[in-house]
C-alpha cells in the first residue's frame, strides 16, 4: 500500500502535462460549441414560433379585411347592377334595330360573295395548273441531274478504290520481295563467312600441329646429338670439335629452318589479318546493303502510310461530298414542300376570297389600264438593262395575277378608308346616345355634368352667358331665350 502512495503522489512529465491541457481545451471547445448549438437551435424555433404566429395573425387581419371589403363592394356593385340594368335594356331595343339591319346587309353581301368566289375559283385553277406543270418539270430535271451526280460519284469512287486496291498489292508484292532477297542474301553472306572461318581455323591449326611436332622433333634429336657430342667430348677433344662444327652447321640449317618455319607463321597469320579484314570489309558492306534494304523499306512504308492518308482523305472528301449532296437533296425538297404548301394555302385563300367577288369581277375578272397612253410612257423606262429584262419575261405569265392583286390591294385601302369614316361617324353616334341617355337618366355622373335637362327650381346647372351692360337704367331689356333640342330627336333623324 504505501508504494502505491508514492507511485501516485509522483509528478508528471511536460508531455503528460501537456496532454491533460489538450485535452481539457478540447474538452472546453467542444461544450462552447454544444452551447452554441442549442442556443442556435433554441433561437432558431423560437423566430419559427414568432413567424408562424405572425402569419396566423395577419391571415386572420386579412379575414376580417376582406369581409368587411366584400360588404362594402356588394353594395356598391348593388347600385352599379340596379343602374346598368336599366340602360342595358335601353341598349338592347336599339342594338336589336341594328342587328336586324345588318343581317340582311350581310345576306346580300354572302350572294355576292358566293358569285365572286366562283369566277376566283376558276382564275386559281388556271393558275394551280400552270404551278403544277412548273414543278413537275423542275423535278424532273432535279431526279435527272441527281442521277447523273450520283452516278459520276459511284464511277469515281470505283476507280479511285480499284486504283488503291492495285497499288496496296503490288507495293505488297515489292515489299516480300526485297525481304526475300535480304533474307536471301543474308543467309548466303553469313554461309560464306562460316566456311571461310572454319577452313581458316582448320589450316592455323594442322599448321601449329604440324609444327609442333616437327620441333618437338628437332628437339629431342638435337638433345641425342648433344648427349652423344657430349660422350665424345669426354672422350676425345678432337672427335667434340668435329662434332662441333657438325653441330654448328646443323645449328645453322635448324636456325635458318626455324627462320623458314616463322616467315611461314608470319605469312599465315598476315593471311589471317587479311582474310578478317575481308570479313571486316564483308560484313560493312552487308551491314550497308542491309541499311539501304532498312531506308528503302522505311521509304516504302512512308509511301505506304501517305497512300492510306490519301486513301482516308479521299473517303473523307467522297464522304463530305455525300453529306452535302444529302443536305442540299433535303434543303431541296423542303423548300418544294414550302412551295407546294404555300400554293395550297393560295388555294385555299382564294376559295375563300372567291366568295367576296362582285358581279363585274366574275364577269370581268381582268380589268384593262386606266392610264392613258402618255401616263404610260411616262411610268415606263425608255431604256431597261439585259437583266431587268429576263426578269421581266420570266413574270410576263404573272401579269393578269399583278393585276387581280393590285386592284384588292386597292380596294382594301379604300375600304380602310371607308372604315375609318364610319368608325368616325359611329363615334359621334355614342355621343350623342351618351347625351340622350344621359339626359333620360339620373346618376352621381350624371349629376356632376353639365346637362341641360336637368332643372331644378327653374335653374339649369349648364353657366349663362354674361348680360350686356345696362345702357340706361331706366330701359328694361327683355331677357335672352336659347333652343333647346333633344338627343332623342336628333337621334330619330339620323337613324
Amino acid at each position: 500500500m504505501p508504494m502505491k502512495g508514492k507511485r501516485a503522489k509522483t509528478p508528471l512529465s511536460e508531455e503528460e502535462q501537456l496532454l491533460l491541457y489538450q485535452q481539457k481545451l478540447l474538452a472546453e471547445e467542444e461544450m462552447a460549441k454544444k452551447k452554441e448549438r442549442l442556443l442556435n437551435q433554441f433561437l432558431k424555433d423560437k423566430l419559427a414560433k414568432e413567424e408562424h404566429n405572425s402569419a396566423v395573425n395577419l391571415n386572420k387581419i386579412n379575414t376580417q379585411w376582406r369581409t368587411v371589403l366584400r360588404e362594402v363592394k356588394a353594395r356598391e356593385l348593388l347600385k352599379d347592377i340596379e343602374i346598368l340594368s336599366q340602360t342595358f335594356e335601353r341598349v338592347v331595343d336599339c342594338k336589336d334595330c341594328v342587328i336586324k339591319s345588318l343581317a340582311k346587309d350581310l345576306s346580300e353581301a354572302e350572294e355576292q360573295y358566293a358569285h365572286a368566289l366562283r369566277s376566283h375559283l376558276h382564275n386559281v385553277d388556271q393558275l394551280l395548273a400552270l404551278q403544277r406543270h412548273r414543278l413537275s418539270l423542275l423535278e424532273e430535271s432535279y431526279n435527272m441531274e441527281l442521277e447523273a451526280l450520283t452516278k459520276e460519284f459511284e464511277t469515281e469512287r470505283k476507280t479511285i478504290t480499284d486504283q488503291h486496291e492495285k497499288e496496296i498489292h503490288y507495293l505488297q508484292d515489292v515489299f516480300r520481295a526485297m525481304e526475300q532477297n535480304y533474307i536471301d542474301s543474308e543467309y548466303e553472306s553469313k554461309l560464306e563467312f562460316q566456311s571461310m572461318w572454319d577452313d581458316l581455323k582448320n589450316k592455323n591449326l594442322e599448321e601449329k600441329h604440324f609444327l609442333r611436332l616437327k620441333l618437338e622433333n628437332i628437339v629431342e634429336d638435337l638433345w641425342r646429338r648433344f648427349q652423344d657430342a657430349l660422350k665424345n667430348y669426354t672422350e676425345a677433344t678432337e672427335d667434340r670439335k668435329m662434332a662441333f662444327e657438325t653441330l654448328k652447321v646443323k645449328d645453322e640449317k635448324s636456325s635458318k629452318e626455324i627462320e623458314a618455319q616463322m616467315k611461314k607463321i608470319q605469312k599465315l597469320q598476315d593471311a589471317i589479318t587479311i582474310s578478317k579484314g575481308k570479313i571486316m570489309i564483308h560484313s560493312r558492306e552487308s551491314e550497308e546493303q542491309n541499311q539501304y534494304i532498312r531506308n528503302d523499306k522505311e521509304l516504302v512504308l512512308v509511301q505506304l502510310h501517305k497512300l492510306k492518308a490519301q486513301r482516308t482523305q479521299a473517303r473523307a472528301a467522297s464522304q463530305e461530298n455525300l453529306v452535302k449532296l444529302t443536305v442540299e437533296s433535303n434543303a431541296t425538297l423542303k423548300a418544294l414542300r414550302k412551295i407546294v404548301d404555300k400554293g395550297e394555302k393560295i388555294l385555299k385563300l382564294a376559295e375563300v376570297c372567291r366568295k367576296f367577288e362582285t358581279e363585274e369581277e366574275k364577269v370581268l375578272p381582268f380589268y384593262s389600264s386606266v392610264l392613258t397612253p402618255k401616263e404610260e410612257i411616262e411610268h415606263h423606262p425608255e431604256e431597261l438593262t439585259e437583266a431587268l429584262a429576263k426578269v421581266m419575261v420570266d413574270y410576263i405569265g404573272m401579269e393578269n395575277f399583278w393585276k387581280r392583286y393590285n386592284k384588292v390591294k386597292l380596294e382594301q385601302l379604300s375600304l380602310q378608308q371607308r372604315q375609318a369614316q364610319l368608325l368616325e361617324i359611329n363615334g359621334k353616334l355614342r355621343e350623342m346616345l351618351k347625351q340622350y341617355l344621359d339626359g333620360i337618366s339620373v346618376s352621381d355622373e350624371v349629376l356632376s355634368q353639365l346637362n341641360p335637362l336637368f332643372i331644378v327650381n327653374h335653374r339649369s346647372n349648364v353657366p349663362q352667358p354674361l348680360s350686356a351692360p345696362i345702357a340706361h337704367t331706366g330701359d328694361k331689356q327683355p331677357p335672352t331665350t336659347y333652343n333647346v333640342i333633344e338627343a332623342a330627336h336628333v337621334i330619330s333623324h339620323i337613324l
